[in-house]
This record gives structure tokens, C-alpha cells and sequence, in this order.
């Protein structure tokens, strides 16, 4: 499972600084699960610049591009934070990637190889029965790259990279609640008959499964994660 604290890797400093420093914390944050009960969401500038092995000056430079982006929020005299959203925000970010991603099943129809398609079915290939929940870790992973797999096919940048900006909530949400109740199981059904529906070019039937598939999410979301209040 996603890491709940914040991991980032010395760079190679060469005219390109600042986009790799922007990039490196981007990634850290993204590949962290910002609703663990755990997870530090207090970024140190200090730390930072130890971590990446440069001054400060850019590391505060890259922050400052990250607010603009609503990934953390600049706190005047108390610091930079990591932002997590409301349950009422989430619930807005599921419904839209929801639409981005029912679009991107349609064009993945038109898009996308035979064979192309027929690697989504082979991420699952390693999961039969009990083995989801006994490995539900390496589950949640595969489970955020099958929803990431069928943004690239679309083959449409702009959507891609719109999705991207949701990635950080929607993988961590997903993360979070994967392992409730019974939702791995019933999400390997749900993903196999979205493959179904691929591999035999139905874009109506496709677009509407990967949508209720969010849209289940958001569902649950709504009943149960009251932490999020």
C-alpha cells in the first residue's frame, strides 16, 4: 500500500532544477496515502532540502506551484500541509473521475489494440478467490493501475492529464477502502466484465460499467467514511 509518509529522492542538480525538484515532490506526494489515519501531512522545507540535497530557495519555489495546483496548502507561521480533502469534496472528485473515466472507455474502444486491451485482463491473473484479500496490498496497487491503464489507452492526453490531478485523492481514497467489507472481490468482477465489455467493443456497455464501478466507490464513500467529516 501507498507509503503514509513522505519519500523523496536526491536530484541532479543541471538546467532542468526546478521542474525535476517540482516533479520529484509531486511524485512523493502522489504515491503517499494521504488518508491513512498515519500519514504525516506536514511537509518540513528544511527536511526537504536535506532530502533533496539542494537550498531551500527552490524547494520553497516548487511548493508554491504545488499550492497552485491545490496538491498542499502554504500555512503563514505554522508551515506547508499536505491537503486532504472533505467528504464532500471526494465525493465530487469521484463523480468526475467517474465521467473522465467512462469517457476514456469510449475511446479506448477506438484507440485501443486488441492486445492492448487484453493486458488489463493479465493484471489479474495473480488473483483468484482468497488470494485478493490475502494479498490485499499488492491488490490495491494493481487495482489503482487498471483505472490508470484505461486513461492511457483513451490515448487522449488532455484527459489523461486531467485525470492526473484527481490521481493523488482517487489513489489514496481507493487505498483506504479497498480492504472494507467485501469491496476487493466484488472489484475484480466489476473489472472483469469492464474487460468484457473492451474486448468486445461495446463502448455504450463499457462506458456505463466503469462509470457505476465509481460510482460504487463514492457510495460507499458517502455511508461509511465518516472520518472524512
Amino acid at each position: 500500500m501507498a507509503s503514509t509518509q513522505l519519500a523523496v529522492a536526491p536530484i541532479d542538480a543541471n538546467s532542468s532544477l526546478k521542474e525535476k525538484i517540482y516533479n520529484s515532490l509531486k511524485d512523493a506526494i502522489t504515491s503517499m496515502n494521504i488518508y491513512a489515519e498515519d500519514a504525516e501531512l506536514r511537509l518540513d522545507e528544511r527536511k526537504l532540502s536535506e532530502q533533496l540535497e539542494i537550498s531551500r530557495t527552490p524547494v520553497r519555489e516548487a511548493l508554491a506551484r504545488l499550492e497552485q495546483e491545490g496538491l498542499v496548502k502554504i500555512v503563514p507561521r505554522r508551515g506547508v500541509y499536505i491537503v486532504r480533502k472533505t467528504k464532500a469534496e471526494i465525493l465530487e472528485v469521484v463523480q468526475v473521475w467517474a465521467a473522465l473515466e467512462s469517457t476514456a472507455a469510449r475511446m479506448v474502444i477506438d484507440n485501443a489494440s486488441d492486445d492492448e486491451i487484453a493486458s488489463l485482463r493479465e493484471m489479474f491473473s495473480t488473483f483468484d478467490g482468497d488470494q485478493v484479500q490475502a494479498h490485499i496490498d499488492e491488490y490495491s496497487e494493481t487495482n489503482v493501475e487498471f483505472h490508470q491503464a484505461i486513461l492511457r489507452m483513451s490515448q487522449c492526453n488532455l484527459l489523461f492529464e486531467t485525470a492526473e490531478n484527481l490521481f493523488i485523492h482517487m489513489r489514496s481514497i481507493r487505498a483506504r477502502t479497498i480492504g472494507d467489507e467485501d469491496r476487493a472481490h466484488r472489484s475484480i468482477i466489476d473489472h472483469m466484465h469492464i474487460i468484457e465489455a473492451l474486448e468486445s467493443r461495446n463502448s455504450d456497455l463499457a462506458a456505463q460499467l466503469v462509470r457505476e464501478h465509481s460510482l460504487k466507490l463514492a457510495t460507499h464513500i458517502e455511508k461509511n467514511l465518516n472520518y472524512l467529516e
